[in-house]
């Protein structure tokens, strides 16, 4: 990103007041217990099995494990996963898979 770039986003951030995750674009993650995961911010799925899921993040990905996951909702970039959810991991694009 360019110099100017950051200056405007850091200002917005200042005088707007809005959260990190819509500025930079990161996934919001809510997760209930470990039976429901909401994530917010996403741009697909890669991988999906009733053991794991994988999505594709501006950045990275996100990947979940568990047992007899099921998305229950997929709207946009939001999605819902049922299940039990066992871990979940992020990975930055700096990172290797």
């Amino acid at each position: 990103m360019t110099r100017i770039g950051r200056r405007l986003r850091g200002w917005t951030n200042g005088v707007l007041d809005l959260p990190q995750d819509v500025l930079q674009e990161l996934p919001r993650i809510t997760l209930i217990g470990n039976k429901e995961l909401y994530i917010e911010n996403h741009r697909g799925v890669l991988h999906f099995s009733s053991g794991q899921l994988k999505l594709a993040l501006v950045n990275g990905s996100l990947e979940i494990s568990g047992e007899g996951l099921m998305i229950r909702n997929i709207l946009g970039q939001e999605l819902t996963v049922e299940g039990v959810i066992g871990e979940i991991r992020y990975k930055g694009s700096e990172e290797k898979t």
